[in-house]
């Protein structure tokens, strides 16, 4: 049986080979915009994960990073020798993160909604700014910021607690207030940055779904409960899913500088990060710091592969992949 050229064609331009050499063709000059990004990040991101292989050896300059002994998993065990710190540090990581994580987005959702709402424009810029400008001071300056409020001698909320008849409170010695202090502290400097992200999805919902729902008769409240909030929905649950990656790190500079690596306070501020730090680099082991890195990246993967298969058996849209 003859098969004419044309079905010859169709049926050779279903072959993946052609299927992906139409798509670059079509898509050419879109892939030559993203080359440079992609280009970046396998110079700085993957190809230096072959460098992973030196947390399983003993490293030395002599001999290389592929010419050092294997010694196993032997450089992650200063981590668990103490298995009790390793645990706290472990515990407070995920538990100050979670917190990060479920009041951060809860403030910066609101603030979004702030926004939302301001008709007036320099008002809103002027609202804008103001929330955003702690993401761009230190945590150095942060910190000094919180002793004068939180020094037990003439710290400004003891001053005030005085006044009013109650007795100091050491906060740099009582280690129960610190996860409260941390997270506002995150709050403060992130709330706003995020906020702008969320104002900015807001920005594109469609108007005439507000305008039919006032001329309804929806209140300010039911506008954004019915409208604003489950449009948000999918982005919320994406900005979730990335942090999820991240809640098994540490900001190392943010506890340096707002807690002092105070030894009284390590109940509730040690983290892995911290825990790291006081133990590798009294010895200088970069090796050891490399492997709890590991660990923590590896842990928030699985994290992030869980979490997305849990969003997909609610609803396959809002999954990452």
């Amino acid at each position: 049986m003859l098969v004419s050229p044309q079905k010859q064609d169709s049926g050779g331009s279903h072959r993946p080979g052609n299927r992906i050499a139409g798509h670059f063709k079509k898509y050419h000059q879109l892939w030559l915009l993203a080359l440079p990004g992609i280009i970046l990040t396998l110079m700085f991101a993957y190809i230096p994960m072959s460098g992973l292989v030196i947390i399983f050896k003993d490293y030395n300059y002599k001999d290389g990073i592929f010419g050092s002994p294997w010694v196993g998993f032997k450089n992650f065990e200063f981590f668990f020798a103490n298995f009790s710190k390793a645990w706290r540090a472990t515990r407070n990581t995920i538990i100050l993160n979670l917190c990060y994580t479920v009041f951060g987005t809860s403030m910066a959702v609101m603030l979004a909604v702030m926004f939302n709402e301001i008709r007036h424009k320099k008002y809103l810029k002027a609202t804008q700014s103001l929330s955003i400008m702690p993401y761009f001071i230190s945590w150095v300056v942060a910190g000094g910021i919180l002793r004068a409020l939180l020094n037990y001698d003439g710290g400004a909320i003891n001053s005030l607690l005085t006044a009013v008849g109650f007795e100091r409170v050491d906060f740099y010695n009582d280690p129960k207030y610190w996860r409260v202090i941390l997270t506002l502290c995150n709050i403060w400097k992130g709330a706003g940055y995020n906020g702008i992200i969320y104002f900015s999805t807001i920005a594109g919902f469609d108007t005439s779904l507000y305008e039919s729902a006032e001329v309804d008769g929806a209140n300010l409240w039911q506008r954004i409960r019915y409208i604003t909030l489950p449009l948000l929905k999918p982005t919320i649950i994406i900005m979730f899913l990335l942090s999820i990656g991240k809640i098994m790190s540490g900001d190392l500079t943010m506890m340096m500088s707002i807690t002092n690596l105070s030894s009284m306070l390590l109940d509730t501020t040690d983290i892995i990060d911290t825990y790291v730090y006081r133990s590798v680099i009294g010895m200088g082991d970069f090796v050891m710091g490399s492997a709890v890195g590991l660990y923590q990246s590896m842990f928030g993967f699985a994290l992030v592969l869980f979490s997305n298969w849990l969003v997909g058996k609610f609803d396959k849209e809002y999954r990452l992949f």
